[in-house]
């Protein structure tokens, strides 16, 4: 990374996310000592991060440092993976997601996630919304109908889908079908959002479309991110974490800070482009 292109991302860090920084960092996901296996393949190792409520945390690093596992652990996606294992904890509100008590499938509606890939059901708009509604069994049609407004608003999209609900969700743009993924995760009403590189396979002007929602969506959601892009991650994102090889947390901080004065010689290395 050029000195241009570094002095940037200072830029960036200083002039965004100025409005967020005063509210007070309440955990609402915690991880003491977490490790992840692949067989004998380590994905993480011994990670210990608090993640804040109600703002963005970034998670940066090179490919294959364990960003997209770690993302995956938080609402136990790494359960269909017969491979996997999980040692240490992880909390969410102060209890252990991996307790024999926690039900997957009613924490993934806690915890909602959007793919790198837009992933929309070969089925229409409305009903790509209202799925996750109907499998919680709200069948009252007035409410549904709300419902699914409600999350088409809140994923930006309602004004451009509004005429053709009854569409297939695979007839719209990259973005649009993006948005409409998101529309699906906070129809249930999660608490949590997970983004494992939302924009990755979008054009920029789709891509700038997803931040500015990724900002008016922290106001009533938990975002957590996974990003290759530094600069998007310096726009967005009010924590940032850093993770190397071998699924080491290395630093964990204030975005600012981290792009600024990392505490950690090689976060340096790693942003200013010397490694990763």
């Amino acid at each position: 990374m050029s000195t241009e292109e570094q002095s940037l991302i200072t830029t960036e860090v200083q002039t965004e996310n100025t409005t967020r920084t005063d509210r007070p960092d309440e955990t609402v996901l915690e991880s003491r000592g977490l490790d992840v296996h692949y067989g004998d393949e380590r994905a993480l190792s011994d990670v210990s991060i608090e993640i804040p409520e109600h703002k963005v945390t970034a998670i940066i690093g090179p490919s294959g440092c364990g960003k997209s596992t770690f993302l995956r652990s938080i609402n136990r996606m790494n359960d269909q993976i017969d491979a996997c294992r999980v040692d240490g904890e992880l909390y969410f509100h102060g209890k252990n997601v991996y307790d024999d008590d926690v039900d997957p499938v009613a924490l993934r509606r806690k915890i909602g996630q959007v793919f790198q890939k837009p992933n929309p059901f070969p089925k229409s708009v409305y009903d790509n919304v209202a799925y996750g509604l109907r499998v919680q069994g709200l069948d009252d049609k007035l409410d549904l109908d709300d419902a699914v407004e409600r999350a088409l608003r809140g994923a930006a999209l309602w004004d451009e889908v509004e005429g053709k609900l009854d569409s297939s969700g695979l007839d719209l743009s990259g973005g649009q079908q993006q948005r409409l993924c998101i529309a699906r995760a906070i129809a249930t009403d999660p608490e949590v959002i997970l983004m494992d590189e939302p924009t990755s396979a979008l054009d920029p002007v789709a891509a700038s479309k997803i931040e500015d929602l990724i900002d008016e969506l922290v106001e009533e959601y938990t975002v957590v991110i996974v990003t290759h892009n530094m600069q998007q991650a310096a726009r967005i994102s009010d924590k940032t974490a850093v993770f190397l090889t071998g699924g080491e947390l290395v630093e964990f901080d204030d975005t600012a800070t981290i792009f600024e004065d990392p505490a950690d010689d090689r976060v340096e290395d790693y942003i200013t482009g010397k490694f990763g």
